[in-house]
């Protein structure tokens, strides 16, 4: 319960940096909310997801195996719209892969997310996050067993009316070791110690 509680402090202060850095990305007001910090096995993710979706493969190190990144195609083709100068009226969402062009984009916003996290994470451990390869189906990955525990970050987008989820997945396992140093984290958010509640 303290390491969920560790994570959910740690990842609404990351929401709240990531969408002030999207924000000045895209010249436009976004909003990003931490929704939910769950446990589930990897197989109740994976189907959970939309087919395509843009499935991002992160090694962090010195975490052991691999993270996931999943951007929903609801939020994602209108950020890339807003990127290329689109208005703010957005068409029907695609029902495709990515394209060359699309996926360049894609990584800065990739990128973006990364470096806000590697912040959120500095307290608890310094991490070296990289994307290792993108996927448009999230049944061709699996980082961890089907029955394995992960645990599930998830964030609510919002850009003007549109809305959509960005998924972090961290196979249970990957923070097992550092349980302690999560627990005695709970009440530090990006480098600033807030008051610990009275006992």
């Amino acid at each position: 319960k303290e390491q969920m509680r560790a994570l959910q402090t740690m990842h609404e202060g990351f929401g709240r940096n990531f969408g002030a850095a999207l924000s000045a990305l895209l010249r436009s007001i976004m909003d990003v909310k931490l929704t939910s910090v769950d446990q589930l096995t990897y197989s109740e993710f994976v189907y959970s997801l939309e087919n395509p979706t843009c499935f991002n493969l992160l090694k962090a190190d010195p975490l052991e195996g691999n993270l996931i990144l999943d951007i929903n195609p609801s939020i994602l083709y209108p950020i890339i719209d807003r990127l290329l100068g689109g208005g703010r009226e957005s068409g029907p969402v695609a029902r495709r892969p990515l394209t060359e062009i699309e996926l360049r984009l894609v990584s800065r916003i990739t990128s973006l997310f990364l470096d806000e996290l590697r912040r959120a994470w500095e307290n608890v451990l310094p991490l070296d996050l990289k994307v290792v390869r993108v996927e448009s189906n999230p049944q061709l990955v699996q980082i961890v067993p089907p029955n394995e525990v992960v645990v599930l970050i998830s964030f609510e987008l919002t850009l003007g009316e549109i809305r959509g989820m960005v998924n972090l997945c961290i196979p249970f396992n990957s923070i097992e070791r550092i349980g302690n140093q999560l627990s005695s984290n709970t009440w530090i958010s990006y480098g600033r110690k807030t008051a610990t509640p009275e006992s």
